[in-house]
């Protein structure tokens, strides 16, 4: 189901891409790739000299390796365009501080500690808060099954999906049709 069509006509200003792309490694590891950019729609003025329309203010990469468990046991930052180039594509080295770290605990609150403010980036902090989700996404079905019925007899354990959201809560009528087997019984 779409957005509703827009009440007044609009120009296009601003433009955020984030994409994030999941790769199994043949070492059994995986490397998450994160990317962001930013573009305006016009010539803008920076601090540090005009950007013509269409070039990115922000063009920064984050890479992220994880072992099965979501502890990630190597990190890297790249910037190929900043608004203040000379600084902002310095930090790089300072997302290294994200090794250590598991996507599924605390990691969000760990990442603030360990890299707001100054002592990181904003734009590659908030890129990395999309991590954990990401990363379960493309664990799903590849390294954790999300299936029961065909697989019912494999695992006695419930999926790890299971009262993660709103839909698939145990007591709602998505897990009663597809997940009969984990219905929360009244």
């Amino acid at each position: 189901m779409p957005l509703s069509t827009p009440v007044s006509r609009r120009a296009l200003r601003h433009s955020r891409v984030i994409d994030v792309q999941a790769y199994m490694r043949d070492d059994g590891l995986w490397d998450i790739d994160a990317h962001i950019t930013d573009i305006k729609s016009y010539d803008a003025t920076l601090a540090s000299g005009p950007r013509p329309a269409g070039v990115p203010l922000h063009d920064l990469h984050l890479r992220i390796t994880v072992d099965r468990e979501l502890n990630i046991v190597e990190a890297e930052a790249a910037s190929d365009a900043v608004p203040y180039p000379g600084f902002c594509d310095t930090i790089g080295p300072a997302y290294r501080a994200l090794i250590g770290l598991n996507l599924l605990k605390n990691f969000r609150r760990d990442l603030k500690q360990r890299l707001a403010g100054i002592a990181g980036c904003t734009h590659l902090t908030e890129l990395a808060q999309v991590l954990p989700t990401a990363t379960v996404q493309a664990f799903a079905g590849d390294v954790w099954s999300t299936r029961d019925g065909a697989n019912a007899d494999v695992s006695h354990e419930k999926p790890f999906q299971l009262d993660k959201c709103h839909a698939l809560r145990t007591d709602g009528g998505a897990v009663a049709q597809y997940y009969p087997r984990w219905v929360a019984k009244a």
